[in-house]
């Protein structure tokens, strides 16, 4: 087995470019996923600057901006959105409120690049699609694995032949329940499908859905079972799906969060080999090709796990490079299939949204 470890960091982009401006962002909901995952990012990114943020809780607004540096805070969303100061919104608020937020931003004529799940429907990403396509701006999701680089390296690997024609993909995700997820009374909107949309599947296994759309592209057959595993829950705990792709590949996947172990796990199986990833852990890209060595590469994270999709983003807001990987169109897709598997929904036809 060999063993390469590889350190990755965001590294600006070179445009030859460099007169047009820098995009301005706002941040509506400038809760904790903004604070290293992807507040920062906006800042440190080439050629971007985070200009303004707004909570509804003006004391954590001000909070914000002032260990972030960032020189305006509100509790007005309309007033972010409407600044002049602001070139393009990010919504980092729970699922219940993208639609009305990217509608806003669209309005005012501004891009807008919204946090995953994109929805809480198909229905309200659609709707989110079309009015950003009525004020023609921008839609992005922060479906943001599409662009770490250890998963493009499974990507670069799986194009290349590495393991010869994928044949089959299975993601499975467990988690281990505590005293706190045995709760059917469990706090926090992830657990409010009013506001989340669902379990634990629309937050987290979404992007185990959009990674492999991303590598294997739309899926265009779909079958599974969600339930509320918790007596009295309100949420599904366990989810089983089995898909096609449009390329032929065939997957299943199993997310359970009333579990007894942890396990993390996309295992791409080929004709010649395998490749197997954590989606969110720790640990190596392992894979055999042809001759069956295994090999493996720790590739690391870099600080703001966002920051590579929101370059991407900002170059292509600056017209310097493009398309980002994440869009509305891809998120839709990633939506439908959240949609056939927590309600129920079996189609069988191809999805292109």
């Amino acid at each position: 087995m060999s063993d390469v470890s590889v350190a990755v960091q965001a590294q600006p982009v070179s445009t030859g470019r460099e007169a047009a401006p820098p995009i301005a962002w706002g941040i509506v909901g400038c809760g904790d996923v903004t604070e290293v995952k992807s507040g920062p990012a906006l800042q440190k990114a080439h050629r971007s600057r985070l200009a303004a943020v707004m909570r509804r809780d003006g004391d954590k607004a001000r909070d914000y901006a002032q260990r972030h540096g960032v020189p305006r805070w509100t509790d007005d969303p309309a007033e972010l959105i409407h600044g002049s100061d602001v070139d393009a919104v990010y919504v980092a608020t729970p699922p219940a409120s993208h639609l009305e937020y990217a509608r806003m931003a669209a309005a005012a004529g501004k891009p807008v690049y919204v946090e995953k799940p994109m929805a809480t429907t198909l229905h309200e990403a659609n709707a989110m699609r079309a009015a950003c396509a009525q004020a023609g701006v921008s839609l992005f999701v922060a479906y943001y694995r599409r662009a770490l680089p250890r998963f493009e390296r499974v990507r670069e690997l799986i194009e290349r032949d590495a393991i010869g024609t994928p044949r089959t993909v299975r993601a499975t995700l467990t988690h281990a329940a505590g005293p706190a997820q045995r709760d059917a009374r469990r706090e926090g909107w992830r657990f409010d499908p009013e506001i989340a949309g669902g379990g634990l599947l629309m937050d987290l296994g979404s992007h185990a859905l959009d990674l492999l759309d991303h590598w294997f592209g739309p899926v265009t057959e779909i079958g599974g079972h969600a339930t509320a595993v918790q007596p009295g829950g309100r949420v599904e705990d366990e989810v089983s799906a089995r898909f096609v792709f449009a390329g032929g590949v065939h997957g299943v996947g199993l997310w359970s969060f009333q579990g007894g172990a942890e396990i993390d796990e996309i295992l791409v199986v080929g004709s010649h080999g395998w490749i197997s990833v954590p989606l969110f852990a720790e640990g190596a890209v392992r894979w055999t090709g042809r001759d069956g060595a295994e090999q493996q590469e720790m590739i690391a994270h870099p600080a703001h796990v966002q920051q590579p999709l929101i370059q991407q983003v900002v170059d292509e807001l600056r017209g310097v490079s493009g398309p980002a990987p994440s869009n509305g169109r891809s998120a839709a897709r990633t939506q439908a299939v959240l949609d056939a598997l927590l309600h129920g929904q079996r189609w069988r036809r191809a999805f292109t949204p």
